[in-house]
């Protein structure tokens, strides 16, 4: 088949081999020269899935419960409505037995999960017995027990009194704090209920079981019932059933990005769902206070955090603060990997708040999963892709999907001081090989910077994208591309690219054809190939042709095949050995390789396969064209023994699979021949011989 005269002068068609200039290999992996893409795909879709959820309004609800609770003594009405919606939780009756006993208890749990609630109903239950009241101590005491101590100079007999301790209780003062208290109200007859909030000090009371209890919510559907039923007591019949009715709504669920509420939550839902159901609420707004459960989660735990002071005292603050930011860029992660994360933050935050003090790690746990519970999280089994297989790990991932987008977010856009320890350690991240790490960490990057474009440019992307590491300037293209998906940050994404391409700094340009290869900064598939069309040069096509590649196995596969053939007959030689290199990718490459930042469910179940065959399979339409490039790439001097090469390598790798093995059994006549023009002889030849040997 004789080439078009656009395409090649008659002189390169007919001159000798050693005249027709450089031949052009099979191209060997990505940019990356293999490291970086198996697994990527499965990566880059739970980063999306985690970070991409419409995240409702930009400012918090109010929240109309107040916090802290007051001090002094708990009025009886209070006592009664709590006696009516308290639902009692596991081991509720040991706990009352062990208070009536030793005289107090330390109830171990997280801040909104009814704790406050139970204490209180405890020590009511024993103040009935007892003819006493009950109060709520202050605590005042800098970080022992003087202030609590001084507090409790006026214990009644049989009173119940119930103390909350800060979360940044010091370990070594909780254990001796609570045996003094236990020895103070055992004298006056009395009875306490300490509140530990989760960490380091919770977890050495629990190892000494003395006092402490391990507390369990009830579950957050009874609470909520509790409360509309309480608070719709006095209403019109049919009201509780419209609010439960309410409750039960898919769409309700989805803006709470909840697992579960907590019981706080629940009461707190049970009081929108009541206005709501009276009219006192429309449908958005009721939507909109749903959403905001999540970033008040964020909110108030940041809150924790900056309570604290200097180091190493704050350690264990900014360790938890720490991990909630890891666990939003590695949500459903291997644990391993986002614990590891987790630390190198919390060293950035740590220098960061005093550069003389250098922090260690802790080699122990005292309970595993404690940590977990602080950023409302769970472990159990996952899968990791290692494109070749999947290995079991111990995945880690947040109650509430959320959660995720809303630490993140409140990190980034309340807590200004966090975003330079936070750019350090993305950047760190980036340059980890593994997808697993640097793709989350270049979404999460991308995500980042569309919120603040100027600050991301310059601390997040510019300096990923100027390194001599490939996996950072893949990061940095992926970073870019992600931030692109906002409306108002893609101009600016494009006119960077557009600087970048026509400029002479090959890390630049080479970063913006990784960037286009995902489709999105440039507002189209079309406009992406036109950008990565002036990016080609003659002498490498790496990385311009793996991102042609990757928008092949985008959502626009007619749209990349219209413009290789239509390179194919350009006069320029660079557009030219674009097109025939994409084509060599297509029938070597595996799919899952060329993850991009879209879903493509339709090529999903030919994710092991050669992209040429997933597109085949998948889009029939495709195969003419498909067809007439590799029947060009065949045919060309210059192309035809990499050519041959590759579809002896597809062939042979179909024979393993009956699946693969029809699809190109379909294709293979539509590429033998062109109308009249048979397939060159050589090349027919070696296709023949490889079929014989099958």
């Amino acid at each position: 088949m004789s080439a078009p005269e656009d395409v090649n002068t008659p002189e390169e068609v007919s001159a000798p081999a050693q005249s027709r200039g450089r031949r052009l290999d099979i191209p060997q992996g990505g940019p990356l020269d293999g490291a970086g893409q198996p697994g990527g795909a499965r990566t880059a879709r739970e980063a999306r899935a985690h970070l991409h959820i419409a995240h409702g309004p930009a400012r918090l609800c109010a929240d109309p419960a107040p916090y802290p609770l007051p001090e002094g003594p708990v009025p009886r009405e209070e006592l009664a409505r709590l006696r009516r919606l308290h639902r009692a939780v596991p081991g509720h009756a040991a706990m009352r037995d062990h208070l009536r006993r030793t005289h107090l208890v330390a109830l171990c749990g997280e801040p909104g999960t009814g704790r406050a609630w139970t204490g209180l109903a405890l020590l009511a239950e024993l103040a009935e017995l007892t003819g006493g009241g009950v109060s709520r101590l202050g605590y005042t005491g800098p970080d022992g027990a003087p202030g609590v101590e001084k507090g409790v100079e006026k214990t009644e007999r049989g009173h119940g009194y119930l103390l909350e301790l800060p979360a940044d209780q010091a370990e070594s003062t909780a254990e001796p704090l609570l045996d003094r208290l236990r020895a103070h109200f055992a004298e006056h007859e009395a009875f306490c209920v300490v509140l530990v909030a989760g960490g380091p000090a919770a977890d050495r009371l629990l190892r000494g079981r003395r006092h402490a209890v391990a507390y369990r919510p009830p579950a957050a559907a009874d609470v909520l019932d509790r409360h509309l039923t309480e608070l719709l007591a006095d209403r019109p019949t049919g009201l509780l059933e419209t609010a439960r009715a309410t409750a039960r709504r898919p769409e309700l669920a989805e803006a709470l990005g909840l697992d579960e509420p907590r019981p706080g939550e629940a009461a707190r839902l049970a009081g929108h769902l009541a206005a709501h159901a009276e009219g006192r609420l429309s449908d958005e707004r009721l939507l909109e206070h749903c959403r905001s459960f999540a970033p008040h989660q964020a909110r108030e735990w940041f809150l924790e955090a900056g309570a604290s002071g200097t180091l190493p005292a704050a350690l264990p603050a900014l360790r938890a603060a720490a991990l909630r930011i890891a666990l939003a860029v590695f949500d459903g992660s291997a644990h391993s990997v986002m614990a590891e994360a987790a630390e190198l933050l919390a060293w950035e935050l740590a220098v960061t708040l005093d550069p003389q003090y250098a922090p260690g790690r802790p080699l122990f746990t005292a309970r595993p999963g404690a940590f977990l519970a602080t950023a409302r999280a769970v472990h159990g089994e996952g899968l990791e892709d290692l494109g070749d297989a999947s290995v079991p790990v111990r995945a880690v991932w947040f109650e509430g999907r959320r959660l995720a987008p809303a630490v993140l977010h409140e990190s980034w856009d309340v807590h200004h001081n966090l975003r330079g320890p936070m750019a350090r350690w993305l950047r760190a991240l980036c340059d980890d090989p593994r997808p697993q790490v640097w793709v989350r960490a270049a979404v999460a990057a991308g995500v980042l910077c569309a919120r603040d474009y100027l600050y991301g440019l310059v601390e997040l992307a510019l300096p990923l994208a100027r390194t001599d590491s490939p996996v950072q300037r893949m990061a940095a293209g992926t970073a870019l591309a992600e931030a692109s998906r906002a409306p108002d940050v893609r101009p600016a994404v494009n006119g960077l690219l557009h600087a970048w391409a026509r400029g002479d700094d090959e890390r630049e340009r080479e970063t913006a054809a990784l960037a286009h290869g995902y489709g999105l900064a440039a507002g189209s598939v079309a406009t992406s190939l036109e950008e990565l069309g002036r990016l080609a040069r003659a002498d490498d096509g790496h990385t311009t042709s793996y991102s042609v590649v990757r928008l092949l196995a985008g959502t626009e596969p007619e749209t990349v095949l219209a413009a290789l053939t239509h390179w194919l007959r350009d006069t320029r030689r660079a557009r030219r050995d674009l097109a025939l290199l994409a084509t060599l990718r297509a029938v070597t490459i595996r799919t899952s390789h060329l993850w991009g930042l879209g879903e493509v469910p339709e090529l999903e179940p030919y994710a092991a396969w050669p992209l040429a065959t997933a597109l085949l399979a998948a889009h029939p339409e495709c195969g003419p064209r498909l067809a007439e490039l590799l029947r060009a790439a065949l045919t060309w001097a210059r192309s035809a023994g990499a050519a041959e090469d590759a579809l002896v390598g597809w062939i042979r790798r179909a024979a393993g699979d009956e699946r693969q093995l029809a699809v190109l059994c379909d294709f293979l006549p539509r590429l033998a021949q062109d109308g009249d023009e048979p397939l060159d002889a050589g090349a027919a030849t070696r296709i023949r011989e490889v079929l014989e040997a099958l």
